[in-house]
């Protein structure tokens, strides 16, 4: 059975202010769903959601660290 979250609880475990989430899910940026007038979070979507956005993350920063020993190396 899937487990769903409010926003205030999605917030809470990915320890980040209700703001951030409400950001998040207006730029479609956070798998949600309106349960009336009420954002409610299926768990198992948030954590695959997660593990992408840290892989995207750690993209970022191999590329970001190959760009300056690029630059480093043309110096």
């Amino acid at each position: 059975m899937a487990v769903v979250l409010t926003l205030e609880k999605v917030a809470s475990y990915l320890r980040v202010h209700p703001s951030t989430i409400y950001r998040l899910v207006k730029k479609r940026q956070l798998p949600a769903f309106k349960l009336g007038s009420d954002w409610r979070f299926n768990r198992e979507a948030i954590d695959q959601w997660s593990a992408h956005a840290e892989d995207r993350n750690v993209d970022r920063l191999l590329h970001s660290d190959n760009q300056h020993r690029s630059l480093d190396r043309a110096q």
